[in-house]
């Protein structure tokens, strides 16, 4: 797959070396589980763009762009529609899929809440980021449950477990 990947990790995230090998993983997983899994064999080159900050940045866009003045765990905003994922030419231009930005405090507790390591919670938010960009949402019940099955499977794939099964 020629994805390219933009990481913007703040100092709070340490190094962004060890972020890159995740969000390649993540990313990658997400794609091989989307209806788009074409991507994956493109001549035509992929951006996706990681912004790893701070809770009160997160909750900036998230005010901004949602309304919501809060933190949340995860935003993503995508940057192209579902036909160009469905007929993507090769030699084309880079196809941008969006940002996913994440917020540390955030992901931290919720990491601790759910007894996983920042790093597996992080990485579950990124499949669910990229599925975003792919057009998945969980609007309603039918869509939610696909989108989850498609991060179940695409997280299976990374050695993680279902992060929706209710734990002892």
């Amino acid at each position: 797959m020629m994805l390219d990947i933009a990481i913007e990790a703040d100092p709070e995230w340490d190094s962004s070396s060890r972020w890159e090998i995740l969000v390649r993983s993540a990313a990658e997983a997400a794609v091989a589980e989307s209806a788009f899994p074409q991507l994956t064999r493109s001549e035509r080159p992929v951006e996706l763009s990681i912004r790893l900050t701070s809770d009160d940045k997160v909750k900036a866009l998230n005010a901004r762009w949602r309304g919501k003045d809060k933190p949340t765990n995860v935003l993503s905003f995508p940057q192209c529609e579902a036909d160009e994922l469905d007929h993507i030419a090769p030699g084309g231009p880079e196809l941008m899929l969006g940002d996913i930005v994440l917020a540390r405090g955030v992901c931290e507790r919720e990491a601790q809440d759910k007894g996983v390591s920042l790093e597996e919670h992080a990485t579950h938010l990124l499949v669910h980021g990229t599925l975003h960009l792919l057009g998945y949402d969980h609007q309603d019940d039918s869509s939610a449950e696909d989108m989850e099955n498609r991060e179940i499977r695409a997280l299976e794939r990374l050695g993680i477990s279902d992060p929706y099964e209710v734990r002892d």
